[in-house]
């Protein structure tokens, strides 16, 4: 198994390396110029299966060679596509799908599969930490934003205000509770201090509008460390 590990993270970190390292922006423009007729696709699919190729070894040769057609596929379906972050997640997801799919072949069983999944499902540290992980992306956040509706309500950009705190407190709690599933208390002073520091230096900030960034900073925290203290 922990060959099997290592061989997926070899992957894996291939893919890395070649998608976002070794693929220059103009590679990407002429793909999505030139779709298929692109040269700089085909040359990126090469670099992508020879990369995988020298990580994973050469008795791997036919996974090699799955990944460079799926990957040149792949890209090629993307240069259709506009440039959007679904789009974008869809691409790495098809990527990963075909790492994956090669994995399982190349060194796993169903019944390992099944074994894995019985596991889990039987776990109840997992479940826990997972329904906290659900509760502090948008279920908090709209907790959040009706326990500070009057505050909001009051403020003239109240909408974009309420659009950017939501992304930016479902990161803020995720990274909490991991803190605090760690013990790590003192990095959880740490990221407040950080964003005290970012989000509360503007200058001639009306005072309802302080009000309800520190009633809600303080909410967004208090609903973090409380899920990581019941889950943990």
């Amino acid at each position: 198994m922990i060959t099997a590990a290592v061989w997926l993270t070899k992957l894996v970190l291939a893919h890395l390396i070649t998608d976002f390292i070794l693929q220059p922006a103009s590679w990407v423009n002429d793909r999505t110029e030139k779709h298929f007729r692109s040269g700089k696709l085909y040359l990126h699919g090469f670099i992508t299966g020879l990369i995988a190729l020298l990580m994973i070894g050469w008795q791997y040769w036919i996974v090699a060679l799955v990944i460079l057609i799926s990957h040149t596929l792949i890209d090629v379906w993307k240069s259709y596509q506009k440039n959007t972050v679904a789009y974008f997640i869809a691409d790495q997801f098809f990527h990963l799908l075909i790492i994956a799919g090669c994995w399982y072949f190349a060194f796993l069983e169903w019944s390992d599969i099944k074994q894995t999944l019985q596991q889990l499902n039987t776990d109840a540290v997992i479940w826990k930490r997972l329904t906290a992980i659900v509760f502090l992306t948008a279920p908090a956040g709209i907790l959040i934003g009706q326990l500070t509706r009057q505050w909001r309500d009051q403020l003239p950009d109240s909408e974009s205000l309420a659009n950017a705190g939501k992304w930016i407190g479902m990161v803020e709690r995720i990274i909490i509770l991991i803190f605090v599933l760690q013990s790590q208390y003192s990095a959880i002073g740490l990221l407040v201090a950080a964003k005290g520091i970012i989000r509360f230096n503007e200058k001639d900030r009306p005072e309802i509008k302080t009000e309800y960034l520190v009633i809600g900073t303080l909410m967004s925290i208090a609903l973090a460390i409380i899920a990581g203290l019941i889950t943990k």
